[in-house]
Protein backbone atom coordinates (compact mmCIF):
# COMPACT_ATOMS: atom_id res chain seq x y z
CA UNK A 1 0.00 0.00 0.00
CA UNK A 2 1.52 3.38 -0.80
CA UNK A 3 2.14 5.60 1.76
CA UNK A 4 0.20 8.56 0.28
CA UNK A 5 -3.00 6.05 0.72
CA UNK A 6 -2.19 5.77 4.22
CA UNK A 7 -4.58 8.24 7.30
CA UNK A 8 -1.95 10.65 8.66
CA UNK A 9 -2.63 8.89 11.84
CA UNK A 10 -0.67 5.84 9.91
CA UNK A 11 2.34 7.64 8.49
CA UNK A 12 5.60 8.23 10.42
CA UNK A 13 5.30 11.22 11.77
CA UNK A 14 2.06 11.92 10.85
CA UNK A 15 2.61 14.07 7.91
CA UNK A 16 -0.05 14.79 5.31
CA UNK A 17 -0.06 13.20 1.95
CA UNK A 18 -1.01 15.23 -1.49
CA UNK A 19 -4.38 16.15 -1.54
CA UNK A 20 -5.14 15.79 1.86
CA UNK A 21 -7.15 18.75 3.73
CA UNK A 22 -5.12 21.51 5.61
CA UNK A 23 -5.85 22.08 9.40
CA UNK A 24 -9.59 23.85 9.22
CA UNK A 25 -9.36 27.51 9.16
CA UNK A 26 -10.41 29.72 12.14
CA UNK A 27 -12.96 32.17 11.89
CA UNK A 28 -12.43 35.48 12.50
CA UNK A 29 -14.45 35.71 15.73
CA UNK A 30 -12.63 32.69 16.91
CA UNK A 31 -8.96 33.77 16.30
CA UNK A 32 -9.37 37.17 18.63
CA UNK A 33 -10.85 34.94 21.34
CA UNK A 34 -7.64 33.39 23.20
CA UNK A 35 -7.98 31.88 26.55
CA UNK A 36 -5.14 32.22 29.07
CA UNK A 37 -3.70 29.49 30.42
CA UNK A 38 -5.27 30.03 34.21
CA UNK A 39 -8.78 30.38 32.62
CA UNK A 40 -9.20 26.43 31.71
CA UNK A 41 -8.27 25.24 34.98
CA UNK A 42 -11.12 27.25 36.49
CA UNK A 43 -13.63 26.62 34.19
CA UNK A 44 -13.46 22.18 34.91
CA UNK A 45 -16.35 20.62 35.41
CA UNK A 46 -17.48 17.26 36.57
CA UNK A 47 -19.45 14.76 33.94
CA UNK A 48 -22.49 13.13 36.21
CA UNK A 49 -20.61 9.92 37.21
CA UNK A 50 -17.59 12.51 38.70
CA UNK A 51 -20.15 14.65 40.14
CA UNK A 52 -21.34 11.55 42.24
CA UNK A 53 -18.36 10.05 42.83
CA UNK A 54 -17.37 13.39 44.35
CA UNK A 55 -20.46 13.43 46.66
CA UNK A 56 -20.89 9.71 47.62
CA UNK A 57 -16.89 9.81 48.54
CA UNK A 58 -16.49 13.26 50.39
CA UNK A 59 -19.72 12.48 52.53
CA UNK A 60 -18.36 8.93 53.23
CA UNK A 61 -15.02 10.43 54.07
CA UNK A 62 -16.73 13.14 56.44
CA UNK A 63 -19.40 10.86 57.88
CA UNK A 64 -15.69 8.50 59.19
CA UNK A 65 -14.38 11.77 60.11
CA UNK A 66 -17.63 12.78 62.40
CA UNK A 67 -17.47 9.38 63.56
CA UNK A 68 -13.96 9.46 64.72
CA UNK A 69 -13.44 12.89 65.78
CA UNK A 70 -16.87 13.92 67.00
CA UNK A 71 -18.27 10.71 68.25
CA UNK A 72 -21.23 10.55 65.67
CA UNK A 73 -22.71 14.30 66.17
CA UNK A 74 -25.41 13.93 63.06
CA UNK A 75 -26.28 17.48 63.33
CA UNK A 76 -22.70 17.92 62.55
CA UNK A 77 -22.94 15.72 59.48
CA UNK A 78 -26.21 17.81 58.29
CA UNK A 79 -24.48 21.11 58.50
CA UNK A 80 -21.48 19.39 56.61
CA UNK A 81 -23.82 17.64 54.24
CA UNK A 82 -25.27 21.51 52.97
CA UNK A 83 -21.75 23.02 51.61
CA UNK A 84 -21.50 19.62 49.73
CA UNK A 85 -24.69 19.89 47.97
CA UNK A 86 -23.71 23.15 46.63
CA UNK A 87 -20.50 22.08 45.07
CA UNK A 88 -21.82 19.35 43.94
CA UNK A 89 -24.45 21.26 42.11
CA UNK A 90 -21.64 23.77 41.14
CA UNK A 91 -19.25 21.82 39.94
CA UNK A 92 -21.20 19.08 37.48
CA UNK A 93 -21.26 20.39 33.73
CA UNK A 94 -23.79 21.32 32.19
CA UNK A 95 -24.84 18.43 30.02
CA UNK A 96 -25.59 16.58 33.34
CA UNK A 97 -26.64 19.01 35.45
CA UNK A 98 -29.73 16.85 36.18
CA UNK A 99 -27.62 14.33 38.07
CA UNK A 100 -26.79 16.87 41.01
CA UNK A 101 -30.22 16.80 42.59
CA UNK A 102 -30.41 12.58 42.05
CA UNK A 103 -26.85 12.11 43.92
CA UNK A 104 -27.36 14.22 46.68
CA UNK A 105 -30.03 12.02 48.87
CA UNK A 106 -27.85 8.74 48.12
CA UNK A 107 -24.39 10.37 49.52
CA UNK A 108 -26.38 11.45 52.42
CA UNK A 109 -27.46 8.30 52.87
CA UNK A 110 -24.00 7.17 52.63
CA UNK A 111 -22.28 8.76 54.38
CA UNK A 112 -24.72 7.98 57.46
CA UNK A 113 -23.46 4.23 57.03
CA UNK A 114 -20.03 5.17 59.33
CA UNK A 115 -22.31 7.06 61.70
CA UNK A 116 -24.99 4.23 62.37
CA UNK A 117 -24.66 2.44 65.57
CA UNK A 118 -24.85 -1.12 66.45
CA UNK A 119 -22.38 -4.04 66.10
CA UNK A 120 -24.25 -6.27 63.46
CA UNK A 121 -25.84 -6.05 60.19
CA UNK A 122 -29.38 -5.55 61.34
CA UNK A 123 -28.14 -3.07 63.62
CA UNK A 124 -26.40 -0.80 61.39
CA UNK A 125 -29.12 -1.31 59.13
CA UNK A 126 -31.39 0.25 61.90
CA UNK A 127 -29.44 2.74 62.71
CA UNK A 128 -29.48 3.93 59.37
CA UNK A 129 -33.34 3.78 58.76
CA UNK A 130 -33.23 6.29 62.45
CA UNK A 131 -30.46 8.19 61.02
CA UNK A 132 -32.49 9.09 57.82
CA UNK A 133 -35.94 9.34 59.97
CA UNK A 134 -34.24 11.76 62.18
CA UNK A 135 -32.13 13.62 59.97
CA UNK A 136 -34.74 14.28 57.00
CA UNK A 137 -34.77 17.99 57.15
CA UNK A 138 -31.01 17.89 56.39
CA UNK A 139 -31.34 15.84 53.91
CA UNK A 140 -34.48 17.80 52.17
CA UNK A 141 -32.48 20.83 52.84
CA UNK A 142 -29.12 19.73 51.07
CA UNK A 143 -31.50 18.32 47.79
CA UNK A 144 -32.87 21.72 48.03
CA UNK A 145 -30.10 23.82 47.79
CA UNK A 146 -28.66 21.35 45.14
CA UNK A 147 -32.26 21.55 43.03
CA UNK A 148 -32.04 25.01 43.38
CA UNK A 149 -28.36 25.73 42.37
CA UNK A 150 -29.27 22.73 38.90
CA UNK A 151 -32.47 25.26 38.42
CA UNK A 152 -30.61 27.98 37.91
CA UNK A 153 -27.81 26.75 36.09
CA UNK A 154 -30.20 25.15 33.99
CA UNK A 155 -32.46 28.32 33.03
CA UNK A 156 -28.97 30.35 32.38
CA UNK A 157 -27.91 27.25 29.91
CA UNK A 158 -30.95 27.61 28.35
CA UNK A 159 -31.04 30.95 27.83
CA UNK A 160 -27.13 31.33 26.23
CA UNK A 161 -28.28 28.20 23.61
CA UNK A 162 -31.41 30.60 22.51
CA UNK A 163 -28.77 33.55 22.23
CA UNK A 164 -26.27 31.75 20.47
CA UNK A 165 -28.97 30.54 18.04
CA UNK A 166 -30.82 33.57 17.47
CA UNK A 167 -27.67 35.34 16.59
Amino acid sequence: MPQGSLPSQARPGGERGPGSCPARALRPDQAARTVPPGARLSNLRLTGLGGGLFCVVTMFLLGCADHFLFGGSLPLYGVLFLPVCALTALWVRDGDLLTAPVVVPIAFAVGLLPLAAGGGLLDRLMGLVTGLATQAGWLYGGALIACAFTLVRRVRWVRQRRRGRDV
